[in-house]
């Protein structure tokens, strides 16, 4: 898996363009680092950067970065709506892929000390990267912004972490650290600065200080008035989404407002968003609705729609959501991204991987992905229209299983991949035996994790199945037999694999763990009910016949003839 660190360092420069063209081109000319958003706001005077890379490569990218911007920045002449201390106001790094974030506090620190040793600038480190608690939060250090700096340098407990404790005019200071992803958000008011403002003390975590806490967790706030857009904006920073959502923030905003006889008039998001964060916002209005929306597309749309995200400049999510940016993992192409004929080319090649078990995962999302089409073709028709409170809850699982037994194609194949680099590493020394076993462990452990992943999410839609076999149109009567049949055939396979690679597992606990992971057909052919095929015996395979069975009991199966044998 590669490695990969996203860095959003901001600059106090949001209006001179050759300035932020400048800098986006000594971040972009980076060997290994991949320019994702240049975010520029003019009443804030602040810009916004965001890429990726390997972590000693953002690093790397951040110090070019700030590197023009020493040449062309001058803080003695910055004004702007956004609290700021330095030129490079602030440098985070992330982890977005193969990387912990204990590595990307080390990425902070390089940076910081090799920007105060080159630039003769203070820097500060928060967040993750804090030495002190008093330290964490970016607020604190950069309360009273870059006019405060003179004094608060002279202070002891206001010693930078790194560089000289003496204020340099036309830099100010950087604080840079370590953290998860930072949604900046912002609520469009028609009103005063004053109101947004305090609006945005009753919601932030902080609130109006120790005695009046705010009402949302993980989340900074400040009111402020966009001269170019002629309105106000309550500006939200979300510490972490997964604690307080975009949509929690604009609906209690809405309700700030709505008591204040405000008009909210959309939203911001500022740089990028992760992909999670717009479809928890999704599954908020789809619940709140009783919206039916299987399509990641369409959810994003609502989302777009709902929070009025295109209300200051158009919101494009393939230019906005990180996972749509960043790099595939590694520079192969993945398998399920080849056209079917280049797949199964590669299946009949003289190679080991992608084989069985990528061809298991395969039938299995097809399986899945036809019994939603069946779901879907009784869905929203007027003479099923009575089925359509069943459906909505029928269709989504198998909908779900799609995107998940997708990714077991190459998961698979990258397993064994791994376990067959490892036959091939050194073995003179008893260190070299060591590492080596170690990693043929590691890469079988992997190789019976994948099919036992399979059969678990195959097992969990059996019961799914045979509700949805009860009520099916019956025009899609041949594709649901052709789904049971491919999820039939996942689970044999996921089975043979589990059974060929668990025997030269050397953890005892792993294998006795394993094979209490598979479901059970129980004791009969047809299993329990609401049973999932089983894959536990080798005397289960003959079992897995009986969702065709089920088939069977449709209500009017024969209404065209006999089933024809099957």
């Amino acid at each position: 898996m590669s490695r990969l660190v996203e860095c959003v360092p901001n600059f106090s420069e949001g209006n001179n363009q050759e300035v932020i063209d400048a800098i986006a081109r000594a971040v972009a000319q980076t060997p290994g680092c991949t320019l994702l958003d240049v975010d520029a706001g003019p009443s804030t005077n602040r810009t916004v950067y965001t890429f990726v890379g390997r972590p000693e490569d953002v690093v790397e990218g951040a110090l070019n970065a700030a590197r023009a911007a020493h040449q062309l920045i001058d803080m003695s002449r910055h004004r702007g709506e956004h609290p700021r201390m330095g030129a490079l106001d602030v440098c985070p790094f992330i982890p977005v892929r193969g990387v912990t974030m204990d590595e990307c506090v080390l990425c902070a620190q390089a940076f910081g000390q090799q920007l105060a040793e080159e630039l003769g600038v203070p820097v500060y480190l928060y967040g993750e990267a804090a030495r002190t608690t008093s330290r964490q939060s970016l607020p604190a250090i950069r309360a009273g912004e870059y006019e405060a700096l003179p004094e608060k340098l002279k202070q002891a407990e206001w010693a930078p972490d790194f560089g000289p404790s003496s204020f340099v005019p036309s830099w100010g200071a950087t604080a840079t650290g370590a953290r998860k992803f930072l949604l900046a958000f912002n609520i469009n008011l028609l009103s005063t600065k004053e109101q947004a403002h305090r609006i945005a003390l009753n919601l932030r975590e902080q609130g109006r200080g120790k005695d009046q806490p705010g009402r949302l967790s993980k989340v900074q706030g400040i009111g402020w008035y966009l001269d170019e857009k002629n309105l106000a904006q309550v500006s939200m920073n979300l510490l972490d989404f997964e604690v307080t959502g975009l949509h929690t923030v604009f609906e209690e905003t809405c309700r700030e407002a709505q008591e204040l006889s405000l008009p909210v008039v959309g939203s911001q998001l500022v740089g990028l968003v992760p992909l999670k964060a717009l479809l928890d916002a999704a599954a908020f209005y789809c619940e709140q609705e009783n919206l039916f929306l299987l399509e990641e597309e369409h959810r994003l749309r609502l989302v777009v729609n709902r929070l009025g995200l295109d209300s200051l400049s158009p919101f494009n999510p393939k230019e906005r959501i990180i996972e749509y940016l960043v790099p595939q993992d590694g520079p192969e192409q993945r398998l399920v991204d080849q056209p079917l004929r280049a797949f199964i080319r590669a299946v009949g090649a003289r190679s080991a991987a992608p084989g069985g078990g990528s061809v298991a995962a395969a039938s299995a999302a097809m399986g899945a992905a036809l019994a939603s089409m069946a779901g879907l073709m009784t869905y929203g028709r007027r003479q099923f229209e009575h089925l359509d409170v069943t459906m909505r809850r029928l269709i989504p699982p198998f909908h779900a299983a799609v995107a998940e037994l997708t990714a077991m194609v190459d998961a698979d194949a990258r397993a064994f991949e791994a376990y067959l680099k490892a036959t091939k590493l050194p073995k003179n020394t008893p260190e070299d035996k060591d590492r080596r076993e170690a990693a043929l462990q590691e890469g079988l452990r992997q190789a019976v994790a994948v099919p036992l992943a399979l059969a678990e999410t195959v097992a969990s839609l059996w019961p799914v199945l045979r509700e949805l076999a009860l009520c099916v149109n019956l025009a899609c009567r041949s594709d649901l037999q052709v789904a049971a049949k491919a999820l039939e055939t996942a689970v044999f396979g996921a089975y043979f694999n589990v059974l060929i690679n668990l025997k030269d597992v050397t953890d005892d606990a792993f294998k006795d763990q394993s094979p209490a992971r598979c479901p059970d057909t129980g004791s009969t052919g047809a299993g329990p009910a609401g049973g999932p095929a089983g894959v536990t015996a080798e005397r289960g395979i003959d079992r897995l016949h009986s969702p065709l069975q089920l088939l069977r009991t449709h209500p009017g199966w024969d209404m065209r003839g006999k089933d024809r044998g099957l």
